[in-house]
Order: C-alpha cells, then structure tokens, then sequence
C-alpha cells in the first residue's frame, strides 16, 4: 500500500485501500480528491479557487499518527511543466532597425546650485551670537558614461538635467551636494559640439562630464568682517552649464567586412563567429552593423564588423549612404569581401576602394586582405585565376556557406591582429 501525501488546505487523507483502487490527486481548497480519471483528462496545474491541480505524490511509507502527513509539494511527475529557460527570441532586421541607433542630439544642463543660508545664531544669555547662514551644495554634473553593455543610443534621452543644490542650513551647516546624473552610452561613441569633436569614448568606463552643475551660493557668515558684524546678505546659487551636443556611435572592431550587397558577408560571418546576422537572397538583408567575435586557443580574441552593403555612389548618400560608412573608421584592418560568380569581380574591388577613398582620404589605404567568396559554384573556380592576374594583393578563396578554406582566413587574420598590436605597443 501507498500512502497519499496531501498539498493543500484542509490535509484530509484519503484511506490507503481506497487511494491503492483509485488513485487521486489534491485538488484544492476543502480538502476534495480528484478521481485520477478526470486528471487525466484534464492535466491542470492548480492556479486559483477553481482550478484542478492534481499533486499526487506517492511515498513508500505509512501515514504517521493522527492520518495526516505535512505537505512538501504540489505538483506530480506526470503533470510537471518544462521549467527550462526560455531562449531569448531572435529580433529580425527590421525590428533591429528601429532599436539601433548610431546618432542622437542630446540637450544636457548641470544642476543649479544652492542658495547660500541667512540666519543668526540664537542661543540663551547671549544676545548678538552673529551670523551662522552656511553655504549652499554644488548642483550635480551630467556624465556621459561608456558601457560595453549598451549596443546602441537608442536609449539615450534628448533631455538630461542634473540635480539642484540644497540651500544652506543655520548653525553653519553646509547644503547637500546634488546628486550626479550618469548617462551609458556605447563604447566608441563620439561627443561633438557644434561640429568639433569635444569627447571620444574608446574605452569601457571612461566617462566626459557632458555638463557642470553650478557653485553653491554663500551664506551671510562668509560676508562677516571686522567692518560688518551683523551681515544680512548672502548670494544665490549659480545655474548649471548648459550645452547641445551630438552623439555619433562608430563600431568599435579589429577587422571589418566590406562589399557589396549579396557578396556574402553576412553569411562568412556567421561561418567564423558565433555573430546571427539575418541571410536571405535579396540584397540589403543586413540593415544594421553586426559584430562578432573569433576566439583562438590563446585566448586571444579579434573583433570583426559586417558593415551594410555599399554600393557606387555611397559616398553621396546613395543606397543606404554614409550612415554605415563610419563604422568602417574604427576598423584597424579591412576584409573586402567579392563574389567570385559574377563576371569580372576585380571591378567591385575597384569601386569599393573608390568610395572608400572619397568619403575618407587614406581609408583604402589600411592593411587589407581580399576574400573571394562562393568559391563552391563552377563560375568561381573560373574566375579566381582572373582574380589573382589582375590584383597585386593576397586573395582568400573560400566558402561561407560550405565552411571551405576557413582555416586560412583565421589565420591571416591572427597575422593582422599581431601586427596592430606591435604597432600599438
């Protein structure tokens, strides 16, 4: 026989003979059991006055004296859920787009600061104690803030304003301070003010003071003098500093992918990290800069940034224009990334340094290398020779889609990152 372990109000227990002929389950309130026919029928879990959860837990053991046993659980085996974690659900290209933000104009004011206090000390059997009006606090300052958690401005408001001073107290007591106000933004975001860059932020943590609060006014007990004992006069406190600035966020990688739309980008991407970036067979599919990351068995890591797809003219704002092309600046080296299948591929190359070049003078100029893509189909086995004849520069030929000739990649990639950090050093 089994003994029934009961998991609700009322703890009435059924007899062992009857649970042993109809197994039941705890159903609620006043103690009733559920014929495990019905549960059956109908697995509900327990959630209010008037629904059936069934928690019929079997244990190998009598009923200790008195027919009731204390209740440790509500749930069975069989009408258990899956409590595993649910996976964060994958944002599409679009949905990205109205998340991610690369440029914002913010209005930022520091606190205003205190007034000073005016009063006099007031104390039995003495009559003229003098003036004991303290200083008023300093208003808070607005500090922009780098975060490698934040991804994008888009959460960044267009109105910060940092806390006001308090006044100064009697008996000389000083106002508090106001409190700052941080504000994250992403790393490598860039701080201008009125088209001259003020701040950049490279690193996580580093922090600009957007605006200073303004100084605490003075109380009448700093006015006092050997000329003026009794003064009554105290100053306000100072407003803060005002000030527009513009926020533009550039892509901080070692390494970034440029090419044309539908070269394959997106896809060597996802091939060499562990990055998602949308793949369909229209062009434009990536809409926004993704970043991934390549980890080696040094635990060495190199970033790398599948830039939007260019196209000629975006230089003067055609296609997607320059609102990607920045992201390229960071990049300590390039990937340019041609499709092997169409005819005569050494032309993109061409044209994808030319816009380079035309929207930053010497941009085209920074260590690269060249991958030829879709190495898989017939039409790219034909061009790759050509390739090779017409460019002085090393050429990659690989598959993202079959994973071929990764291996080289990765490592001439590791070739480029130790060379910039020699440089650095």
């Amino acid at each position: 026989m089994f003994a029934v372990c009961w998991a609700g109000p009322g703890g009435r227990a059924v007899p062992a003979a009857v649970s042993a002929l109809v197994p039941r389950c705890w159903a609620g309130p006043g103690g009733r059991a559920v014929p495990a026919a019905v549960s059956a029928l109908v697995p509900r879990c327990w959630a209010g006055r008037f629904h059936w959860r069934s928690a019929l837990l079997l244990s190998p053991g009598p009923l200790p004296a008195g027919g009731r046993q204390a209740p440790f659980s509500t749930t069975c085996v069989r009408c258990s859920k899956n409590r595993r974690l649910r996976q964060k659900r994958a944002i599409s290209e679009r949905k990205l787009t109205r998340y991610f933000v690369d440029h914002r104009k913010v209005r930022v004011v520091g606190g205003q600061g205190g007034a000073g206090g005016h009063s006099f000390h007031s104390e039995p059997r003495k009559v003229f104690g003098g003036p004991d009006g303290g200083n008023g606090g300093d208003g808070g300052h607005v500090i922009l803030k780098a975060d490698q958690q934040m991804k994008s401005l888009s959460s960044v408001l267009p109105f910060y304003q940092g806390f006001n001073g308090e006044r100064g107290g009697r008996k000389n007591c000083y106002g508090a301070n106001g409190a700052y106000v941080y504000v994250k933004v992403p790393v490598g975001t860039l701080v201008k003010e009125d088209g001259e860059v003020v701040a950049d932020l490279t690193r996580h943590g580093e922090e600009y003071v957007a605006a200073y609060g303004g100084a605490g006014g003075k109380g009448n007990r700093f006015f006092l003098s050997n000329e003026n004992r009794a003064p009554t006069l105290f100053t306000p406190g100072e407003p803060g500093q005002e000030r527009v600035l513009h926020l533009e966020l550039k892509t901080t990688a070692h390494a970034g992918l440029v090419g044309f739309p539908n070269a394959g980008k997106s896809s060597l991407l996802r091939a060499i990290s562990n990055a998602k970036p949308a793949v369909a067979a229209y062009p434009f599919t990536t809409l926004n800069p993704h970043v991934g990351v390549i980890c080696y068995q040094d635990y060495e890591q190199v970033a790398v940034a599948d830039i939007p797809g260019l196209i000629k003219g975006a230089h003067q704002n055609r296609g997607l224009g320059m609102a990607f092309l920045r992201h390229i600046e960071r990049c300590r080296f390039l990937l340019y990334v041609v499709d092997l299948s169409v005819s005569q591929p050494w032309i993109q190359l061409q044209d994808l340094k030319y816009e380079l070049e035309q929207y930053k003078k010497g941009l085209s100029e920074r260590p690269s290398v060249v991958i030829g893509n879709k190495i898989d189909l017939a039409e790219s086995r034909l061009n790759l020779p050509l390739l090779r004849e017409q460019i002085d520069e090393r050429v990659i030929a690989l598959s993202a889609l079959t994973g071929d000739n990764l291996e080289e990649l990765f490592l001439h990639l590791r070739e480029l990152y130790d060379a910039y950090v020699k440089t650095e050093q």
